[in-house]
């Protein structure tokens, strides 16, 4: 697997350039392909670029929708603002934990499914609110949540 990710890194590298300005979409891609960034995937990327390992895992750590823990195919992030608070979002952490078995901070043991917190998503007035992989749903209800997890689980 690691020759093929230094493949694609190589070809991202071609894409995107080998700047440091491509330093981001490249982690954006690497991170769609395989759901988190690896040590060695950082390690290559910064070396395509000509920077420090140290810059890329700084830049990879500091934005949270970039994993760099293995995470599940599909990565839910629930909005923990004082809006969704107030909403009742702990229902939503349950009825995820019920069905998924999953805490925050926790990945499903085949993989599919992450859950962790996150901060604003931008959708306040659809409180409470959820972000699966780049899907938005608010107005959320613990059964409309299960719902919404059912249809993931049959993909």
């Amino acid at each position: 697997m690691i020759s093929n990710a230094e493949e694609f890194i190589a070809q991202l590298a071609d894409k995107h350039g080998r700047k440091r300005e491509s330093l981001l979409p490249i982690l954006q891609d690497v991170v769609d392909q395989y759901y988190y960034l690896d040590e060695s995937y950082m390690v290559n990327i910064a070396r395509e670029l000509d920077i420090s390992t140290a810059d890329v895992y700084g830049t990879a750590s500091f934005y949270s929708f970039l994993g760099i823990n293995e995470q599940g195919k599909h990565v839910i992030r629930v909005c923990q603002t004082i809006v969704c608070d107030m909403k009742r979002k702990e229902d939503i952490i349950d009825a995820i934990t019920e069905l998924l078995g999953i805490r925050p901070g926790e990945t499903t043991h085949d993989g599919k499914f992450s859950l962790f917190y996150t901060n604003c998503l931008g959708s306040c007035h659809k409180g409470p609110a959820m972000l699966i992989n780049d899907e938005l749903y608010g107005d959320l209800t613990p059964e409309k949540t299960k719902d919404i997890l059912v249809s993931y689980m049959k993909r």
